[in-house]
């Protein structure tokens, strides 16, 4: 008996082993990937704008001193101009000259290019610059027109605290873009993946529990993607596993019921039996020619009564295979399951010397019931043509094959692909749907096979395969 487990709870499990954890751990780490990838490119193309601002700045502040009228202004001007700028000297280089504007330091700290210079190395000066010692003296290159080129010297102080306010709003920025783009992610991979697999756990856990009640089974959406698909496959299983225990059950039962109804109907049919053999001695001639089929089907009946209670269970014995004539049996099955004096015409054409090893009850049993139910589909066919049953044996490569076709009306689309399921392979009203289940399991043992040929308007054909030599 399964042991029930708990129903899994519809909620957020954010354990590091559940599907839920692992997205957020995801999600977190793709969004602290996302805050680098846009913080560091931003701060470090904003320190080089710096860097350009301080080179501007000095170009403009040193303007008046290039020109010729520039001799005449004090140095007091010159150095509030430079102070304007944010520089502390200027020097000048190129044309075969060397122009110091300001006063040059004794000690430079660091030096920048503010030319054109990779990511890399922009990054790698942000970094320099966030965490250097305050108001350090560093010296910016640049390259201007005419092959010229400029050298400024400034203090680094109010760069790096412009630099550090810019690269905490951006951060700030990137940490939200990041955290709202990767909560709306995750909301939507949890609507989408997680929630609809915590949907279908359960309902697999629910229907473990107690595969028997349909209430269990799960309700696919209407949803195109493969998580609908998974559903719809989930539940066409449940069904078909439901549909199949109800006939385990349904079997199980019906076990139960013939085995106490043979117990009963083996002492019956030896009284029969007895009083049959009373018949032997009539002088009636028909009395005499139908008096051995009687008896024959009696002992067969009390044969499988008493096999069935020796076994008691639903498989069939092993095949007791004897060394027979197939026309001998071809022809008392027929006898016995078409009367003739019926309006059914039985045909054979089954080679008198072809010999089989087989168990010949459970043959006959396979054979005759094919036999019955082709005369049950003719005598219910609204047809007034002739109604024929053609019998047909041939043996090819050691195989012994026996077709058995009629003309009857064929058998319906909806029954054809059950046709040999336990209960559900019934064509006619009332049937019980075991006949060709059971026929195929005995030819199964036999290690041959039962197929359905074809079936149509025109007819059916049924085909049993058989080694020629067990």
């Amino acid at each position: 008996m399964l042991k029930p487990l708990e129903k899994p709870r519809q909620r957020w499990q954010l354990s590091a082993y559940s599907l839920s954890g692992r997205l957020l751990l995801l999600t977190i780490g793709f969004v602290m990937i996302s805050v680098a990838l846009l913080y560091f490119p931003m701060v470090a193309r904003y320190h080089h704008q710096l860097l350009d601002d301080r080179i501007n700045s000095a170009e403009l502040a040193i303007l008046p001193f290039t020109e010729a009228p520039g001799e005449q202004l004090s140095e007091r001007l010159r150095v509030q101009l430079l102070a304007r700028a944010g520089v502390e000297a200027v020097i000048l280089l190129g044309g075969g000259q060397h122009k110091l504007l300001g006063t040059e330091p004794d000690q430079v700290q660091a030096v920048y290019n503010a030319g054109e210079t990779g990511l890399m190395e922009q990054i790698r000066d942000v970094i320099r610059c966030l965490f250097a010692p305050p108001n350090r003296t560093i010296r910016i290159d640049a390259n201007m027109a005419q092959g010229r080129s400029v050298i400024v010297i400034a203090n680094e102080e109010p760069i790096r605290i412009a630099l550090f306010t810019f690269s905490t709003r951006a951060l700030a920025l990137s940490v939200f873009v990041s955290a709202l783009t990767s909560l709306l992610v995750f909301i939507s991979l949890y609507l989408i993946l997680v929630r609809p697999m915590q949907r279908m756990t359960a309902a697999m856990i629910d229907f473990r529990n107690n595969p028997e009640d349909p209430s269990r089974i799960l309700h696919a959406s209407s949803r195109r993607d493969e998580i609908g698909m998974a559903e719809r496959e989930l539940s066409t299983l449940q069904h078909e596993l439901y549909g199949f225990l109800q006939q385990k059950t349904r079997l199980a039962q019906l076990g139960l019921a013939v085995a106490k109804i043979q117990h009963d109907l083996r002492n019956i049919l030896s009284s029969a039996r007895i009083a049959s053999d009373r018949l032997a001695a009539s002088d009636d001639p028909v009395v005499q020619r139908v008096t051995p089929r009687l008896l024959d089907a009696l002992d067969r009946a009390v044969a499988l009564a008493t096999n069935t209670l020796r076994y008691g269970r639903a498989e069939e014995r092993p095949p007791q295979r004897t060394r027979f004539a197939l026309a001998a049996l071809i022809d008392e099955a027929a006898s016995s399951a078409v009367p003739e004096s019926g309006d059914v015409v039985v045909e054979k054409r089954v080679p008198r010397g072809l010999l089989i090893s087989a168990d010949s009850e459970q043959l006959f049993r396979v054979v005759l019931n094919l036999l019955s139910n082709a005369r049950q589909a003719l005598e219910t066919a609204k047809t007034g043509g002739a109604k024929r049953i053609l019998i047909d044996a041939t043996r090819t490569n050691g195989m012994i094959t026996i077709d058995i076709s009629d003309n009857g009306p064929g058998i319906p689309p909806a029954v054809r692909d059950r046709l040999f399921q336990p209960f559900a392979g019934s064509m006619r009203q009332g049937g019980s749907g075991l006949g060709l289940a059971i026929s195929r399991e005995l030819i199964a043992a036999h290690g041959g096979t039962l197929v359905l040929v074809s079936t149509g308007s025109e007819g059916t054909r049924f085909r049993i395969t058989l080694p020629a030599q067990g």
